[in-house]
């Protein structure tokens, strides 16, 4: 059955979800599927249609985009194809625009990716990269998420250990402040000290730490996320000390994470979803205050442990205690700067 909508009327700018057409997306090989191809086997297509259908749940007013490899161009230089994302999304973003699927704007910013690894000679394919987005493209992601243990990623297993301590990727992450672009990070929790150091070479540029930095609890990290609670609470905490970092919080459903409530059966009602996230989610709002935080469908991602409605509405519930403003700061306000979106 499902839920109650909670609070309603409180504004909602989404500030990370996908898009795509998987329909040839690989599993994860000869073996057994990877939980995270099990996650989102319902949502092989997640276009338009799929993401009203959600976000007209709550009073979702508008949405970020970000990257995840989809309509790449099929030809010309291999640095280039990315681009073919970007006018893919600036296209959907200009169907909610015109105003016929009501007052939600989906797509008002687009993150997309480019090879940092480029160094210096990255700077043209940004620059497309911002032709390509009508006005609405924001920042890069480039994700440096690794594990030794490869059954933790599973089919996402794409790049080596220490991206972003990398010579080349720190050149071409220069080039993002001159273009006024954000990055968003992705990596696990045993890699934060990455980004820790990072953010601290680079003090002046804005940096977006998502899912609150990955807990894990699957593969050879079952089971563990009490006795790694406290590594990962000291480095957020660090984290938040460089001022330009700014956290996405959610991405707790994924199947990285491993919490009780991931593929189970019946679906966990939003009461477990928000005691299980709680802990983490307090702790960053702690470390950054809510005007550093914001909330994050990751849909259709997170789509494994939950509906987008219920997925609010936990979030709703751990923001139950929290001013009017500070959750105008977490649910809008903050993805709203960050972002620097017109909608």
């Amino acid at each position: 059955m499902a839920e109650a909508i909670l609070d309603p009327d409180l504004p909602i700018v989404d500030p990370h979800h996908h898009l795509w057409d998987h329909r040839n997306y690989p599993t994860a090989g000869g073996g057994p599927e990877h939980p995270f191809m099990t996650a989102i086997a319902d949502a092989r297509r997640y276009l338009l249609d799929e993401l009203i259908a959600d976000a007209s749940t709550h009073n979702v007013r508008a949405t970020v985009f970000v990257e995840c490899g989809a309509f790449y161009k099929a030809d010309g230089p291999l640095e280039m194809r990315g681009i073919g994302e970007t006018e893919f999304v600036n296209g959907v973003a200009a169907m909610s625009a015109s105003g016929i699927y009501g007052d939600f704007r989906a797509c008002a910013g687009i993150v997309s990716r480019a090879d940092l690894l480029l160094g210096d000679v990255v700077t043209p394919v940004l620059e497309a990269h911002v032709r390509a987005g009508g006005g609405r493209f924001r920042g890069i992601r480039n994700s440096a998420s690794f594990n030794e243990d490869k059954d933790v990623l599973g089919p996402l297993n794409r790049v080596e250990a220490g991206l972003y301590h990398d010579g080349k990727f720190r050149e071409g992450f220069a080039r993002l402040g001159p273009l006024g672009l954000t990055f968003d990070a992705w990596l696990l929790e045993p890699q934060l000290p990455d980004v820790i150091d990072l953010a601290r070479a680079f003090p002046d540029q804005t940096i977006i730490l998502d899912h609150v930095g990955t807990p894990l609890g699957r593969a050879s990290y079952e089971g563990r996320l009490p006795e790694r609670f406290g590594v990962w609470r000291d480095n957020i905490r660090q984290l938040a000390k460089s001022p330009k970092v700014v956290v996405k919080l959610g991405g707790l459903a994924m199947a990285f994470c491993n919490f009780p409530s991931f593929l189970s059966e019946p679906r966990a009602p939003s009461e477990q979803l928000a005691a299980e996230w709680a802990p983490y989610i307090e702790t960053c709002i702690e470390a950054f205050e809510p005007k550093r935080c914001m909330f994050e469908s990751n849909f259709p991602v997170d789509m494994g442990a939950c509906s987008y409605a219920t997925l609010w509405n936990a979030f709703k519930r751990i923001a139950s205690g929290y001013s009017a403003d500070e959750k105008t700061a977490l649910f809008s306000g903050t993805a709203t700067k960050t972002y620097r979106l017109e909608f």
